[in-house]
């Protein structure tokens, strides 16, 4: 099974996190499940914000990856690092960590910056310690997305390290070229955890 654990304030990462569902999906033997971290903003805080609702994706909790057989982490920006409420769900996670319960499992990151400059590939770079701590095997992408990664025609997030998207004013939602790099780490991903899984 591939988990796929996101935030989502207004929609961007789980638009991608939806598609990298359907790619992991794809690769065939393989389970994927889409879950959500907690919030930790109250209601009248995010109220302020112009936050819709959340969907109606179940809420993860530190056990659940356990169960795991991969991960892909989503989350927005929030000055050039992970968004806060994912890295309290992180640090949750200690009771894991102490008896190393998922490392040697592979993971992969995706995310969503509100700019070209935002900190697509710092927001990449200092997620990897949470992965290390936990001696998880991190996956980049690289190039393997092929012709995709060298478009200059069109606006597009996401990088090396992973799949992703430019929010701007909030108005614009992950480009069709977006949702296909996103549609591909998940297949990547997947394929890669059923290949360790299977060599175990």
């Amino acid at each position: 099974m591939v988990v796929l654990g996101y935030y989502s304030m207004y929609g961007h990462v789980e638009k991608l996190a939806e598609e990298i569902k359907k790619g992991a999906a794809s690769v065939e033997g393989v389970e994927a499940k889409l879950w959500q971290v907690p919030e930790t903003l109250s209601e009248d805080i995010l109220g302020k914000m112009s936050a819709p609702p959340k969907s109606d994706v179940p809420i993860i909790t530190p056990n659940d990856l356990a169960e795991a057989d991969g991960f892909i982490f989503g989350f927005p920006t929030r000055f050039g690092m992970m968004s806060a409420q994912f890295k309290a769900f992180l640090d949750a996670t200690g009771g894991l960590w102490r008896t190393q319960q998922l490392a040697g499992k592979p993971a992969g990151i995706f995310y969503s910056t509100g700019s070209q400059g935002g900190g697509q590939e710092t927001t990449a770079l200092t997620a990897i310690t949470q992965l290390v701590h936990h001696g998880m095997i991190f996956v980049p992408i690289g190039y393997t997305f092929g012709a995709g990664m060298f478009e200059m025609e069109q606006v597009k997030g996401g990088s090396p390290y992973g799949a992703g998207t430019y929010a701007g004013d909030g108005s614009r939602m992950p480009s069709e070229l977006e949702l296909a790099q996103a549609f591909h780490q998940g297949k990547y991903i997947a394929g890669i955890a059923k290949k360790l899984k299977a060599s175990a």
